[in-house]
């Protein structure tokens, strides 16, 4: 069972933990390249505050974003903001997050989020604390995959393997975890492949952030993985 209140008190300490590293940056250090293509230091923050409202959204009924292209827009045009306004910027809208998530509200209820993706209202402040935690490590400020939470990583492995379960364009595979969890995942044909490594290296690969070279695979070759 899905503890929202548990969930959303873990938003808070990974929204704080990400606030105290990047306050050590400077507006130069903002403007250089994160680890994500593309985005620099600058975009990351300016994402997970718009991601913190588009939230907001979901939980109160609405749109997540008016559109993608709206959605990368406001990207764009806060990505150059000096780190002062960065860090407010993602400090309230963390806690517009949490104030929606403190209010009286029926959990068990179905949200829409982006491309007409669907999950229950508890899982949201799941789908947040990813964010939180994933974009931190890609600021490349000095936090690892090996330094997020052990429940989330167990957690948000178990999330990214049901994502793909059932998809057409990954093969059906087991991953195999370091205590012998086997998860399936996958959508086409017989289970052939197996993939074991160490809970760090799974949710890299998982989650398009390392490519899976630390892993050891029995039966084939490792697949690449669509964008999530």
């Amino acid at each position: 069972m899905i503890d929202h209140a548990h969930d959303l008190a873990s938003v808070r300490g990974a929204t704080e933990r990400l606030l105290i590293a990047a306050a050590t940056l400077d507006n130069a250090s903002v403007t250089e390249s994160s680890r994500l293509p593309g985005w620099s230091r600058g975009h990351v923050l300016a994402h997970l505050s718009r991601n913190a409202d588009a939230l907001v959204n979901v939980l109160r009924g609405q749109p997540m974003y008016p559109s993608a292209k709206a959605r990368d827009a406001d990207i764009e045009r806060d990505a150059p903001r000096p780190l002062d306004v960065q860090l407010a910027d993602l400090r309230e809208s963390a806690e517009r997050f949490q104030e929606v998530g403190a209010a009286p509200a029926d959990w068990s209820r179905t949200v829409e989020l982006r491309n007409g993706v669907t999950d229950s209202a508890s899982r949201v402040p799941f789908r947040r604390w990813a964010e939180v935690e994933l974009h931190h490590v890609d600021l490349g400020i000095g936090y690892e995959l090996e330094d997020l939470p052990e429940d989330f990583v167990q957690r948000e492995i178990t999330f990214l393997a049901e994502r793909f379960l059932g998809h057409p364009d990954v093969p059906s595979l087991v991953i195999e975890e370091a205590d012998g969890h086997r998860l399936p995942t996958g959508g086409h044909g017989d289970i052939a492949l197996v993939v074991t490594g160490r809970r760090a290296d799974l949710l890299g690969w998982l989650a398009g952030r390392r490519d899976g070279s630390a892993l050891t695979v029995h039966g084939g070759t490792l697949p690449s993985l669509p964008p999530l």
